[in-house]
């Protein structure tokens, strides 16, 4: 399948995204903010119809849409006056619905929804997958900048504060880079499936490793994995490789999960 010039740069791709999405998701899974990160990339949609609308490139769109809204969860909550996973739930529905009415606003939007809800990755071009590899540049430097402090609050933000640390910045950080990962991610397994991405693969490394150093490793490496083995089954049996790839990882962690019990 790799004579394939549009293959190549989809394993690519599937790599790229594979390695970031681990190592961010790590954090999702250790300060539970999966539904966070469910939010965000619904969210991402939105930004999605505005950019197809207006005749703007829509992941360009999509990234300043997602980041806006994570920066706006951050804020809201933050105020304490509306819980969490309500605000969440504000912003996940009014974006949705916003990209609904955009995109039926537009002849031809049923083909762009299929495309971003589920992701094309083999449609991916040369320009895209640079701009791919420079966000997860950008994306990895951040977190191995910030590790240790992003670590320090997720074991304990009450102590970190203490201790100086600029708890908030680093928070809405943190959202940031979820939300460009989220939108970089777009293009290989669709908005509704990235979340999956994001933690399927770090709750599995949770399942075998007995410190955070291999679990990032290892959050990483199986969610390359399940990249190259989900696209590589997309080949072959002619099916959509955004739900091969998500099928990969959930498979890898429930028969992680049954192993796990069995050794213990």
């Amino acid at each position: 399948m790799l004579e394939f010039e549009f293959m190549q740069r989809a394993l690519a791709a599937a790599v790229l995204i594979g390695f970031v999405c681990g190592l961010l998701g790590f954090f999702v899974v250790l300060r539970r903010l999966a539904f966070i990160g469910v939010g965000i990339s619904h969210s991402a949609l939105g930004g999605v119809a505005i950019g197809v609308l207006a005749g703007i490139n829509p992941l360009l769109c999509a990234g300043v849409f997602s980041v806006a809204v994570a920066l706006a969860i951050a804020a809201v909550s933050k105020r304490g006056r509306v819980s969490e996973d309500a605000v969440i739930g504000v912003f996940f529905s009014g974006s949705m619905a916003l990209a609904i009415v955009l995109f039926s606003l537009n002849r031809g939007y049923q083909q762009d929804l299929f495309g971003y809800l589920f992701g094309n990755v083999l449609s991916i071009s040369s320009l895209e997958l640079k701009v791919l590899a420079a966000s997860v540049v950008a994306v990895t430097g951040v977190l191995l900048v910030t590790f240790k402090d992003l670590l320090f609050i997720a074991y304990d933000e009450e102590v970190a504060r203490a201790y100086g640390r600029p708890v908030d910045l680093l928070n809405s950080l943190l959202l940031t880079l979820l939300a460009v990962t989220i939108v970089v991610g777009v293009r290989l397994v669709g908005v509704l499936l990235i979340e999956a991405l994001l933690v399927v693969p770090a709750a599995t490394a949770a399942l075998w490793a007995s410190n955070f150093r291999a679990q990032v490793l290892l959050a990483c490496g199986v969610s390359v994995l399940c990249g190259i083995v989900g696209l590589t089954a997309s080949y072959r049996l002619d099916v959509a490789s955004g739900g091969a790839i998500v099928v990969a990882c959930v498979a890898l962690f429930f028969a992680s999960l049954l192993l796990s019990r069995r050794r213990a």
